[in-house]
């Protein structure tokens, strides 16, 4: 039976586990978004070798599971001399994991700027560096917000996961509670409703964020 005084004493405890779900998700999609973008990059590269080993290197992480990885970066490394907290093992993995997706979400940015970008750049003798930071960027990546901020949400959603590595996130913390009391219903049920209304209304915002940029970029020359 639900017992509301019971989810009322624990609520305090299960906020404050919010805090640093939203701090892992948060560091980890800074790295992911670094690192996605210097992917793409690096995919795009003219030295070949560098390119096919990027290109294998997302290939292997995308097609292995976050949790392998993570339990890797959490259990193995120590063996190699590498040892990691747990907070900063989970944001390494969820970082670097979904950095792969996020380069092909700034691969699909470039790849729509208009080949007259890169010939006035030419003309104006900008150099490589000067024509990605001041003309390519700026146009390649507001476009793909939206994307990002899914991307964003979707990483908060997976954060449960840490909780395999002994990071006391939400929903570790629901399983500490339920433990100890052996009361399960109020903490998960709880856990799950922080979860709606966090990701929900961001959500709304990106959806809201898309169709703006849908409008302002529909007449972008492809």
């Amino acid at each position: 039976m639900w017992d509301w005084k019971f989810a009322v004493e624990i609520l305090p405890e299960l906020l404050r586990a919010v805090k640093i779900t939203i701090s892992a998700t948060l560091v980890a999609f800074v790295l992911a978004a670094g690192s996605g973008l210097l992917l793409a990059l690096g995919r795009r590269s003219s030295f070949k070798p560098l390119s096919l080993l990027l290109g294998g290197l997302i290939q292997f992480i995308r097609s292995t599971p976050l949790l392998v990885q993570l339990y890797f970066i959490f259990y193995a490394l120590p063996g190699l001399g590498l040892v990691l907290s747990p907070f900063t093992a989970g944001v390494l993995g969820l970082g670097l994991h979904y950095s792969t997706y996020l380069s092909e979400v700034y691969r699909s940015g470039i790849d729509h700027i208009p080949r007259s970008q890169w010939e006035a750049s030419k003309a104006l003798n900008f150099s490589k560096i000067r024509t990605w930071v001041s003309v390519i960027l700026p146009q390649a990546i507001p476009p793909v917000l939206p994307v990002l901020g899914n991307y964003l949400i979707v990483m908060f959603k997976e954060t449960p996961l840490l909780s395999a590595i002994t990071l006391v996130e939400l929903l570790q913390t629901a399983k500490i509670i339920g433990s100890m009391s052996f009361r399960y219903n109020e903490a998960f049920t709880i856990v799950g409703l922080l979860f709606l209304a966090l990701s929900y209304p961001s959500s709304l915002l990106f959806r809201q964020l898309e169709n703006r940029l849908n409008v302002r970029y529909r007449h972008r020359p492809i």
